[in-house]
């Protein structure tokens, strides 16, 4: 584990097997060893029966291959390695053979777990040799010299990590193992497996090993038999797969002849924190006996792939139609609940606006409503470029809604006049004026026209409270406010792309392609946008990350800084990094007061900002203790 952030190395090992030649095996599992324990592998687990190979048939009925089974293991154990080794070989007792997972450390046997359930059907026979072991419990054993525990209701503890072993039938069962052990708080699940390869069995397989670990939150390790297994009527091909909380992080390719370790970090303080967000995750800490290992923790380099961008979906047609028709779902509820024909929205141009107009022609489709129910508004003011202005005139047009062009300008000189603002006074009040102003048309608008407003500020606006209280945080309904702002872009594109119309298609094109800005200021002499939002609070790509680890994971901000540097390498240096963090942080905590004024919103992404959702948080907590 890494000693400060929480992380468990471990690997699922695929040694090549010799039928029956257990010496050999012992040797080539031992050098697999050593070469995890290089690479700072805490726990490594080998294949089932990979002692002596999981094909041996009815050489199991012979006296010789158990006497060997137990030579190697005696093998295994004259050299002494501080990691913890899984090996599968067969284990007699009380006059039964039992298919058997092997804990060993330092030189000792830490316990043994047989197989609970022994599978005999289809191209399975190992009930001719084998024992069910799921009622063996508070048992003991001598075996190699030793007196070692012996059952099913054995966990370990490594560094603070809880783990259990299941062997692969025990997986494919309908209530397995592994389920109990998770619920006796081990945060690690190893299965011994030797699993032939039928055609759409491996996906089959996969999803199974997603599913259970995301049931079971934790991390499971699977190493499955491979190259040297009898081909006689099965080919064996070394599966090599690490999961975590229903996401494979790591997996080892099929059909390669040749040894081979799958090594990843299981972040099991995300499980932790999983478990506890979790409250129907019970405990059945009193059905298992803990046996405690003590050997160094080492030091390494992180393997595993940091996702820089956690909120945008590995299927990205599949998820952003899926967003999308949610955004939509929840507004026609809301229409329709009112029995409202008519909405309104302010149109600027930027991506946020663009989205919400989007989704709301959409809804207005998906009831079966007029288009022209759809009031959009642009209402230019003292930053407004002409890019942005054209855009929304264009959109708007094309997606055949209503249109209006109400300018600030006047209102607000009329405004600072009144309060006494010196207009060259660029300040918050400067700004924020023109927001209320707009916000202000909007809503008496929708009551001149017995209609809606609908919001377009997205979450990760709110997360940092990039928004004017009472202006653009307000709205009487916002499908965007569950939305971070990387899926928002991601969320336009797929419209673009899946749009009939050409025009529309390249506007959308261009609203992407724009600096995103509130456009409060006055643009530059080139009529450019001089304002741009992610100068000011920082890259959103970055913000969304720190959104997603702070609120989603509970994460600490120096994990959360450990992980941006791995994941932005090369696109951000560590001190950008390092201050856009403290920027959150200062944002997040003194910006809560806007969001418990947050109007209602359909809950898209695992995250949610509502105070009636997600997050119930005072709006004077102070940040000293996440900026330490």
């Amino acid at each position: 584990m890494n000693k400060r952030f929480g992380f468990v190395k471990v690997a699922a090992a695929t040694p090549l097997v010799k039928v029956a030649d257990c010496h050999s095996n012992a040797e080539a599992m031992d050098k697999m060893t050593a070469e995890a324990m290089e690479r700072g592998v805490s726990i490594v687990v080998f294949p089932e029966l990979s002692l002596t190979g999981y094909t041996c048939g009815d050489l199991f009925l012979q006296s010789r291959i158990i006497e060997a089974g137990d030579e190697a293991l005696e093998m295994l154990l004259a050299t002494p390695r501080p990691i913890v080794s899984i090996v599968g070989m067969p284990i007699y007792y009380k006059n039964n053979l039992y298919n058997c997972a092997v804990v060993i450390a330092n030189g000792k046997i830490c316990g043994i777990v047989p197989k609970s359930y022994i599978p005999n059907y289809s191209e399975f026979y190992e009930s001719r040799w084998f024992t069910e072991g799921r009622d063996i419990r508070n048992a003991e054993i001598t075996i190699c010299g030793q007196r070692v525990r012996f059952g099913t209701d054995l966990l370990f503890e490594v560094h603070k990590t809880r783990f259990g072993v299941e062997i692969c039938e025990d997986l494919w069962v309908s209530a397995p193992p592994s389920s109990d052990m998770a619920l006796g708080g081990a945060t690690l699940i190893f299965n011994q497996s030797a699993t032939p390869e039928i055609l759409g069995k491996h996906a089959y397989l996969r999803t199974l090993i997603k599913q259970q670990s995301a049931r079971a939150l934790c991390g499971y390790i699977y190493a499955s038999a491979g190259v040297g297994e009898s081909s006689t009527d099965l080919v064996f091909t070394g599966n090599g797969i690490i999961a975590e909380d229903g996401k494979i992080i790591a997996a080892r390719d099929r059909f390669v002849r040749d040894a081979r370790l799958t090594v990843a970090d299981i972040d099991v303080e995300h499980i932790f924190n999983e478990r506890r967000r979790h409250t129907s995750f019970i405990n059945l800490d009193n059905r298992f006996d803990v046996i405690k290992i003590d050997i160094p923790q080492p030091e390494s380099e992180l393997e595993r792939e940091i996702d820089p961008a956690p909120f945008i979906p590995e299927n990205l047609d599949e998820g952003c139609k899926e967003a999308f028709t949610i955004q939509c779902s929840g507004l026609a509820q809301r229409l329709a609940h009112i029995g409202c024909k008519s909405v309104v929205l302010g149109i600027s141009g930027g991506l946020d606006s663009t989205l919400a107009l989007l989704v709301t022609a959409a809804t207005f489709d998906m009831l079966g409503l007029n288009r022209k129910g759809i009031i959009g508004v642009t209402m230019p003011g003292f930053g407004t470029t002409d890019r942005t202005y054209q855009n929304a005139i264009t959109l708007m047009k094309e997606l055949g809604v209503s249109s209006r062009e109400i300018s600030i300008r006047k209102a607000c000189e009329q405004h600072f006049a009144d309060i006494g603002l010196d207009p060259n006074e660029r300040g918050a009040a400067y700004e924020n004026s023109q927001a209320r102003e707009r916000t202000q048309i909007l809503m008496d608008l929708a009551n001149k026209e017995n209609a809606i407003v609908i919001g377009t500020g997205d979450l990760s606006e709110a997360a940092l409270g990039w928004a004017t209280y009472n202006g653009d945080s307000m709205s009487m309904y916002n499908p965007n406010c569950s939305i971070p702002k990387t899926l928002v872009r991601k969320l336009v594109e797929w419209c673009a792309k899946s749009d009939e119309n050409e025009k529309v298609r390249a506007t959308l094109g261009d609203i992407v392609a724009t600096p995103v800005s509130p456009e409060l200021l006055p643009a530059d002499n080139e009529g450019n946008i001089a304002q741009k939002t992610e100068d000011l609070v920082g890259p959103y790509a970055l913000h969304d990350f720190f959104i997603y680890n702070f609120l989603r994971n509970g994460f600490s901000p120096a994990k959360i800084e450990y992980l941006a540097c791995r994941a932005f390498k090369g696109e951000y240096s560590d001190e950008e990094i390092k201050h856009w963090l403290k920027t959150f942080l200062h944002r997040f905590f003194s910006q809560q007061f806007k969001r418990s004024a947050a109007p209602d919103g359909p809950k898209v992404v695992t995250v949610s900002l509502s105070p009636r959702g997600d997050l119930r948080m005072p709006s004077d907590a102070s940040v000293a203790e996440w900026l330490k």
